[in-house]
């Protein structure tokens, strides 16, 4: 009976952690929300722009999340030159669409 409740968490876990991948990829890719592909090539999207880097490996371009979290949030923190939005500080996104966000793109290759 206890590993079956296990199994079952674990499934429901599992599931939730992909729903929250894949509504994080959306909020990253629709041209009304994060719009991350205006100026980001990402896997998967269509019409990337070319003004930022690609979004790949950010695991070993960040040392955590917190970073890349900090960064979309407010990348003129950083660099006050940026053309990056502050998606965080103007609140043009909300904080758990960043963190959706960011949970996408730290699972990407």
């Amino acid at each position: 009976m206890l590993a079956a409740a296990l199994l079952f968490s674990c499934a429901s876990s599992s599931e939730l952690s992909r729903q929250r991948l894949n509504e994080g990829k959306r909020i990253a890719f629709d041209r009304n929300q994060g719009n991350c592909l205006a100026c980001h090539r990402i896997e998967d999207g269509k019409d990337p722009g070319n003004i930022g880097p690609p979004l790949t490996g950010l695991a070993s371009r960040f040392e955590n999340k917190r970073q890349l979290r900090e960064q979309i949030f407010d990348a003129t923190r950083f660099n006050p030159e940026t053309s990056m939005p502050p998606f965080g500080r103007n609140q043009i996104l909300s904080s758990e669409d960043i963190d959706k966000i960011v949970d996408y793109l730290w699972n990407l290759p």
